[in-house]
């Protein structure tokens, strides 16, 4: 008797990293739910856009995940709360480059507005479905993900 559930095929584990206050769970909320939670305190590693010390944090959260993770574990770097403009402390540019120094992705979001936050967990769903094909499972058959989004376009460099 097979515990996999029956309405999908695979299973996958995503780990989101971060300071507290970063806005992890409205991430989760806003893109399971589709609402946004002001009470709320692949592998996401988020930061706090209003706060040095949350990005200063990423580098060691990074150094953990090539330690313990698994190999070629795909790595998103997502700057939450973007849609507070007036308290940003670490600026895009910085962010980015930041991110392309180490060769992984960065993508803006706000949990307040659902800037971006669909497209963050598309992104590394769609980069599970790429590696999965077209590769087979254990029986044999070919592997086929459908993933369905709606992505939201950056303007200009920044996510307001």
């Amino acid at each position: 008797m097979s515990t996999m559930n029956p309405k999908y095929n695979y299973l996958f584990k995503l780990l989101l990293l971060g300071n507290s206050e970063v806005g992890k769970p409205c991430l989760l909320l806003r893109f399971f739910v589709s609402s946004y939670y002001k009470g709320a305190s692949g592998i996401l590693v988020v930061y706090n856009v209003t706060d040095q010390e949350s990005f200063n944090n990423v580098k060691q959260w990074l150094q953990k995940i090539d330690r313990y993770a698994r190999e070629n574990v795909y790595k998103l770097l997502v700057e939450n709360k973007c849609d507070l403009p007036t308290k940003k402390v670490v600026d895009y540019t910085t962010a980015k480059e930041f991110a392309d120094s180490l060769g992984i992705s960065f993508l803006e979001t706000g949990a307040k507005n659902a800037t971006n936050v669909e497209q963050s967990f598309m992104t590394i769903a769609a980069v599970i479905e790429k590696l999965m094909s077209p590769g087979t499972t254990a029986g044999g058959a070919a592997a086929s993900v459908k993933i369905q989004s709606t992505l939201v376009k950056q303007s200009g460099g920044g996510c307001c």
